[in-house]
């Protein structure tokens, strides 16, 4: 095994994890905030690079083809919303029925299973060729980097409006939110058109990093984003404590994830075994508060117990 083969991996994991990134921060919104298990990411992180990919082959703008490919996220996020409030299908069985929905609209967007762009001939706005031997300002790191603080500050900025600070009360306490007037319903519609428009703008980048979209670039989009989300807490979560900050440890997540897969790849491990590690890698850390509650949190003495209650008489 040959470090410098892992080094000169590592710029293509960084780049890769940060656009994953962008999609985690779309999951957070709906995992962390909305409190929902939303499962039509897998579908969206293919419609958003199939619209990007044929807009751009029709002659449309990169960034126009980019607000198309956010635009169409949006939808899938608003099919979901209707049916898990309009309908009442709770949200995973919602978010599961517009996946599934989407492997056949993606097939229809691209007319068939994938579709291809190549570099020298479109003006793209990321590309694998981009990461090495050009100028900072096109260096897809570096670009991917900006947009990714841009995110985060819109997003801070929005989470701190009125109707942003509803959106968080929805999520932490629907019947209370309800109490005072919130349309709930109407708040987890627009966080999930939210956090699937990230995820398909994510899916954006994604298709010109890679130079194709493909209707299966989706799947498993859900354990990466959520590993991303858990890394992130897990190894940020007591330096961070705003939420700007929260969002970044996300991004950060995403970027682990990807140097571990290098890591991992590098040792010469099977990579079909690589959709395993990553599912007991989310798995572990999503135990892990539960195990810290259960075996590893101080019991209450019973006596310190009988003296607070004789307190409270």
């Amino acid at each position: 095994m040959n470090i410098n083969t892992l080094f000169n991996a590592l710029p293509g994991a960084c780049a890769q994890g940060l656009v994953w990134g962008i999609m985690a921060i779309g999951v957070y919104i709906t995992y962390r905030i909305l409190d929902i298990a939303d499962l039509t990411v897998d579908g969206t992180m293919a419609t958003g690079g199939a619209v990007c990919i044929m807009m751009l082959m029709s002659g449309h703008n990169i960034w126009v083809s980019m607000l198309a490919a956010t635009g169409a996220g949006m939808l899938a996020g608003l099919a979901t919303g209707i049916l898990h409030t309009f309908m009442g299908i709770p949200a995973i069985l919602a978010g599961i029925l517009t996946q599934l929905s989407l492997y056949s609209v993606n097939l229809k967007i691209m007319g068939k299973s994938n579709q291809a762009v190549n570099v020298n001939n479109y003006d793209l706005l990321v590309s694998l060729r981009y990461i090495k031997g050009v100028p900072i300002w096109q260096n897809t790191i570096f670009i991917v980097i900006v947009i990714t603080i841009v995110l985060i500050a819109i997003l801070y900025w929005f989470f701190g409006t009125e109707f942003g600070a509803s959106l968080r009360a929805t999520g932490c306490n629907p019947g209370m939110s309800r109490a005072q007037g919130i349309n709930t319903n109407f708040n987890k519609v627009i966080g999930l058109m939210l956090s699937n428009g990230l995820v398909a703008f994510s899916s954006a980048l994604l298709a010109q990093y890679q130079g194709f979209a493909d209707v299966n670039m989706g799947r498993g989009a859900i354990v990466i984003g959520l590993a991303a989300v858990i890394i992130g807490e897990a190894i940020f979560g007591k330096i961070f404590r705003s939420f700007a900050l929260q969002l970044l440890a996300v991004s950060l997540g995403a970027i682990i994830y990807y140097i571990v897969l290098q890591v991992v790849i590098w040792l010469g491990i099977d990579t079909d075994l690589l959709k395993l590690l990553s599912a007991c890698v989310v798995a572990i850390f999503l135990a892990v508060p539960y195990w810290k509650s259960k075996y590893f949190s101080k019991p209450v003495h019973k006596a310190a117990s009988a003296e607070s209650q004789k307190g409270g008489r």
